[in-house]
């Protein structure tokens, strides 16, 4: 069981610089993957450095199957190496002259050879394990980034948008990866993401953030499917171009990973411009679905 409660005034992103409070009570189910959810500057990597201890709250509680890491009120903070967590950032932070075995295994100690030649084993990276970071892919850089994470077993893995980089194919592998190891080692995750397909393959719990407030806490379809129409397709979609052929307007839309040309009428085109996104409405009875 992982339980905080805690309170910290952030600064708010854009120009007006105006100061809001990050304020979080919940409890999640040891075990769990949980994805925080949200816009841009809503407090969820500040969450995760709280959580870690990189970052102090102004107030509050953190506690972590039964150990205080953190109490304002009687004064405890555990340092971050003394909490028992892995985490993983978006730039890999890699050590650069470190071989990647040294680098998966730079926390665990000479006892812990076994576990680390079975890590690698298990997740791929055997044949890579003398290479460098400079000499391999973003993806391969990324897998060592995981695996570095959960070297030490921890009980909380803490993960800040880790695949938003990553071609889809290496991300769906890399998606893989995780919940194999997680149903290998019984940790709990909580992950920052902004890919709703992700948050559904991976998470079984989601908190939504709006503006340092927990505003949805569920499963992924209470969260994200509560106000369905039926019959009705909504997608969003961010405009590449606008050109006119003949008598009709052709937007090029992308849509996920895919770009589709739509037909719009002069009213819709008038004021949009590349880059913005827009929502396609469809309605359809018995749409058809291709694998």
């Amino acid at each position: 069981m992982i339980e905080f409660d805690i309170e910290k005034t952030l600064q708010s992103v854009g120009r007006s610089r105006d100061s809001f409070a990050l304020q979080m009570q919940t409890k999640l189910d040891g075990g769990a993957f949980v994805a925080l959810f949200g816009r841009s500057g809503s407090g969820k990597t500040t969450l995760l450095r709280i959580l870690a201890g990189l970052t102090k709250p102004d107030a509050g509680r953190i506690v972590v199957n039964g150990e205080v890491w953190f109490d304002a009120q009687n004064k405890i903070d555990l340092p971050p190496q003394r909490r028992s967590i892995g985490f993983m950032f978006q730039d890999y932070a890699l050590f650069p002259n470190l071989s990647v075995r040294d680098n998966v295994g730079y926390a665990l100690g000479p006892h812990d050879k076994a576990w680390l030649n079975e890590l690698l084993a298990m997740t791929g990276l055997e044949d890579l394990r003398q290479r460098f970071p400079d000499s391999l892919s973003g993806g391969q850089k990324q897998r060592v980034a995981l695996v570095r994470a959960i070297a030490r077993k921890p009980q909380l893995l803490l993960l800040d948008e880790p695949l938003s980089a990553l071609d889809i194919d290496m991300r769906v592998q890399l998606q893989e990866q995780l919940i194999h190891l997680q149903q290998r080692l019984g940790f709990t995750a909580l992950m920052v993401s902004h890919d709703l397909g992700e948050v559904f393959k991976l998470a079984q719990h989601v908190l939504r953030l709006e503006h340092g407030k927990l505003a949805q806490s569920g499963t992924p379809a209470q969260v994200f499917l509560s106000a369905r129409h039926a019959g009705k397709l909504n997608v969003r979609a961010q405009v590449l171009d606008i050109r006119r052929e003949d008598v009709i307007n052709v937007l090029s839309l992308l849509i996920g990973a895919e770009i589709v040309d739509v037909i719009a009428s002069d009213d819709e085109v008038r004021n949009l411009k590349p880059g913005d996104l827009v929502t396609i409405s469809a309605k359809a009875f018995s749409p058809l679905i291709f694998r």
